[in-house]
């Protein structure tokens, strides 16, 4: 009897474990183990090894960190140090295998002095040939740093020159606290240490490599500090602000220096630059915890946790315009259970940040027809005013491009296989918010080669991408980023600038007939 009663709990325990393991494969709980159980996608601080994730202490000054969302296409961003040059995930993803110290925390140097200084270190790519650095106890004085204020609104400073906006470090602009007993200060870092590990490259001016360059040691007597900031927080330096395909690379930088430190909760933001307020702003607000320019302090401030942020011309999305990066997009369930060095879930995932920052859903890689019909989002090269330096005319790419969308407006009323709706991509009169939505919302986004178009990095699994090509603008970049996430994509190369709507339509139908109407 009491043989038969064991048998029976074995075969219960068997059934309970088999259920528990397809619970927890499916793919949402499946997901949530990724990002929440898995090594490596937190680190505890390097002052305090101890501290557990969100633990981190709080400045009052700032709002509480934004958490991490759950992202269906997340894979675990720990270190791996067999990622292979030049792989998939050397590119896209934490491929910064090569840690250098160039200061080692109190508590890794075993000090016994409490509060033994700060500490200072990178990680380097040797695919992307670029550096993440990271420190603690970093005081940063504004004072020190030539720039516009930054944060401006854009009206009020029509005609400010871009030198002006981008900033030059002065000796001491950024210092480490060297603990006590420390003597004269020396820099951080040395022209070889610079060459190695943040190489000028092609970049006429390196700001990232400027501010290490700054970068003093000072004795714990001297580092002073008006204001603390307890929470990660990084910092950026950025170029091509208003245009949308540089920010993305700025954006991507961000999100990929934050992953690869292992910071617990969404950075903060402190942009060191002084460039005007813009659209796109709107998107690193919703990325990031907080935002606020280095030149809108008061004071020196200090940084518990301060990581640095490679530029985004050193990011796989500029690099992909020059270099044969041959990677196509997968989903990370796959990838996860057969890993494959030509293949990427990395923009999937930051494509479903960008989203989920706004609020959209992201829980389905599946998308059914949707019962309103297939949205059909024609971007659109609108007039506006950019920069300072700019006149307001947008260049055009499409010289009939109202006449396409008349053109296209009129088939889709009156195409009966299934219900199309024609979307008016007016991006220039639309927050960056309503433009995420419609990208998400849309079936197939078709437009003329533009910066506009690179949304498509936000769009589903699912989306076609139709890209319109004058003979003046053959590039590849939308081309790349559909490879890189695996969408389908079209192209018509033109003679000219001038799109013969018949071919237009002729490639939508096909189109459409591929979506099952």
């Amino acid at each position: 009897m009491n043989r038969r009663k064991l048998k029976i709990l074995l075969s219960l325990f068997a059934l309970n474990s088999i259920s528990l393991y397809f619970f927890f494969s499916s793919s949402d709980h499946h997901l949530f183990i990724h990002h929440k159980l898995l090594p490596g996608n937190h680190k505890a601080s390097p002052e305090n090894p101890k501290t557990p994730p969100g633990k981190h202490p709080h400045f009052p000054n700032s709002p509480r960190a934004k958490p991490w969302p759950i992202l269906p296409s997340y894979l675990p961003w720990s270190l791996n140090l067999t990622v292979a040059l030049r792989s998939c995930e050397g590119y896209f993803g934490n491929g910064f295998t090569r840690r250098i110290d160039l200061r080692r925390s109190s508590v890794e140097r075993k000090s016994r002095i409490s509060g033994g200084g700060g500490w200072f270190r990178c990680w380097h790519s040797g695919t992307l040939q670029s550096s993440v650095c990271e420190g603690g106890r970093v005081r940063m004085t504004p004072e020190r740093i030539q720039m516009s204020i930054g944060g401006e609104r854009l009206e009020d400073v029509i005609g400010r020159k871009e030198e002006e906006e981008l900033p030059e470090f002065e000796a001491g602009a950024f210092e480490v606290d060297a603990g006590e007993g420390f003597g004269d200060q020396r820099k951080l870092v040395d022209g070889e240490f610079l060459n190695r590990f943040v190489p000028q490259g092609a970049i006429s001016r390196h700001t990232m490599r400027g501010l290490l360059d700054s970068i003093r040691l000072v004795g714990s007597s001297e580092f002073k500090c008006d204001q603390w900031i307890e929470e990660p927080t990084l910092l950026v330096t950025r170029f091509e602000y208003a245009n949308l395909f540089h920010t993305v690379t700025d954006w991507y930088s961000a999100y990929v220096a934050s992953r690869v430190t292992g910071l617990p909760n969404r950075p903060h933001l402190v942009f060191i630059d002084g460039h005007c307020r813009a659209p796109l702003e709107e998107t690193w607000r919703a990325l990031f915890s907080s935002l606020k320019y280095a030149k809108n302090f008061n004071g020196s401030v200090c940084f518990r946790h301060a990581v640095l942020a490679p530029l985004g011309y050193e990011t796989a999305l500029f690099k992909g315009l020059s270099e044969n990066i041959n990677c196509h997009g997968a989903f990370a369930h796959d990838l996860w259970q057969n890993p494959d060095d030509l293949k990427t879930a990395r923009l999937s995932e930051f494509g479903e940040m960008i989203r989920a920052a706004f609020g959209f859903p992201v829980g389905r890689h599946r998308i059914l027809k949707p019962a309103s019909g297939h949205n059909i989002l024609f971007v659109r090269r609108e007039d506006y005013l950019a920069h300072p330096r700019h006149g307001g005319k947008v260049e055009s790419r499409l010289s009939n491009e109202q006449e396409v969308f008349d053109s296209l407006k009129n088939w889709a009323s009156n195409y009966l296989e299934c219900k199309i709706n024609l979307v008016n991509g007016l991006f220039a009169h639309m927050s960056m918010k309503e433009q995420v939505r419609a990208i998400q919302d849309a079936s197939v986004i078709v437009g003329a080669h533009g910066a506009g178009l690179t949304h498509i990095i936000s769009a589903r699994p699912k989306t076609v991408i139709f890209e319109i090509i004058s003979s003046q603008y053959r590039r590849p970049h939308f081309a790349l980023i559909s490879q890189w996430k695996g969408l389908e994509y079209h192209a018509i190369n033109l003679d000219a600038s001038y799109a013969d709507p018949r071919v237009v339509i002729d490639q939508l139908k096909s189109i459409v007939k591929g979506l099952g109407c």
